[in-house]
């Protein structure tokens, strides 16, 4: 069984800064993490791989972005990830969740077969959520999101519960399938030492537009249906009046006062 976990190397929280004319996130000379969140989705399946016997699961790191996301990636394998996949080229630049799922959804069809893509909730960086869905349209698979309890049901179907507004949801499906999950699910560990030196050696496969046969209209700017049309910075301008009360007679008088501004407004 395989089960394949999409990460993004993402500025840190407060480093964040977008090109106004391009309306593109600027990433260099800027401090770079693993997604906090995709390290959950790690977590599960690390946890699912434990659950097994051994050898029957292998955990494959996937991720799109410039060569030096490579570094996201080792940190995955000190975690205990089996192996890593990096996709890269210039032709990824600036893709939206649309395109970079369509890159994705190309990555796990070459590493067919996959019985299980787990995703983190959404990105720090961009908060849309959409390409763990979008990952599951484009591959044609069931897509259950905001899991925050998994388990694999022997011989190819998952449970989960579904943090939702009310509470839980208890959903079975069959496999292959795309999970979402939240936080709750599970803390995610600490790269151990033995974890670490092992990451350092390890290869980390480098997959081009080339390797994934995606036409070139469907990459980066040229394939994102969607834009940044313009980036502003809001003015709020807020007129107020201030009543100081001091004693009883203010307070009546700020009573009365906002009486009079409600009734104004048609509010009482």
């Amino acid at each position: 069984m395989r089960l394949v976990v999409p990460i993004k190397q993402v500025p840190e929280t407060t480093a964040v800064r977008m090109d106004e004319t391009t309306g593109t996130m600027v990433r260099d000379g800027v401090d770079a993490i693993v997604n906090p969140l995709d390290l959950y989705a790690v977590e599960a399946a690390l946890r699912l791989r434990e659950a097994a016997p051994d050898g029957t699961i292998e955990v494959v790191a996937l991720s799109m972005g410039p060569p030096r996301a490579e570094v996201a990636l080792r940190e995955v394998l000190a975690m205990g990830a089996d192996r890593a996949v990096l996709l890269t080229d210039r032709a990824f630049a600036g893709a939206d969740t649309w395109s970079t799922a369509n890159v994705l959804a190309a990555a796990v069809r070459r590493l067919a077969p996959v019985d299980l893509v787990l995703c983190g909730e959404r990105a720090t960086d961009g908060d849309t959520g959409q390409v763990g869905p979008g990952l599951a349209a484009f591959l044609g698979l069931p897509v259950l999101t905001y899991v925050s309890r998994l388990a694999l049901q022997p011989p190819s179907q998952c449970r989960v519960e579904r943090l939702v507004e009310t509470g839980h949801e208890r959903l079975e499906a069959d496999l292959p399938a795309v999970v979402t999950v939240v936080k709750e699910l599970a803390e995610p560990r600490l790269p151990t030492l033995r974890g670490k030196q092992r990451a350092r050696r390890a290869e980390v496969a480098v997959w081009t537009a080339a390797d994934l046969g995606i036409p070139a209209e469907d990459l980066g700017l040229k394939g994102s249906p969607t834009r940044v049309e313009r980036i502003f910075r809001p003015r709020l301008g807020r007129t107020c009046e201030r009543l100081t009360i001091r004693d009883s007679a203010d307070l009546e008088a700020a009573a009365e006062r906002v009486v009079a501004v409600l009734n104004a407004r048609g509010l009482l």
